[in-house]
């Protein structure tokens, strides 16, 4: 089960509530927004849904994130799975830098 909290419209507090909620609830992910809000994935926002549930919730971005490096940082702010619509772009800069 994945939920849902659109990041842009809650204060951290609610964030962290919610993610909460969420892991209380049997949620095996916890998603930053649906995409369609004003404001999509920040790093901050990741970080802090990471650090609100336990090791067994994953983390997942949507919205914001276009480019490889946004994707990579994501990553290391512990973010296991993407929504992005400029994946090909993506795989490209990835294969161009591994050659």
């Amino acid at each position: 089960m994945k939920v849902i909290s659109e990041n842009a419209y809650l204060t951290d507090e609610a964030k962290v509530r919610a993610c909460r909620l969420a892991e209380d609830a049997g949620a095996d992910y916890v998603k930053t927004s649906t995409g369609f809000a004003p404001g999509g994935a920040t790093l901050e926002d990741v970080r802090l849904m990471r650090s609100s549930v336990s090791a067994r919730v994953k983390v997942k971005a949507a919205g914001g994130v276009r480019t490889l490096d946004v994707l990579l940082d994501m990553v290391d702010a512990g973010d296991v799975r993407f929504g992005a619509t400029t994946t090909a772009a993506m795989l490209d800069d990835l294969a161009s830098r591994l050659a």
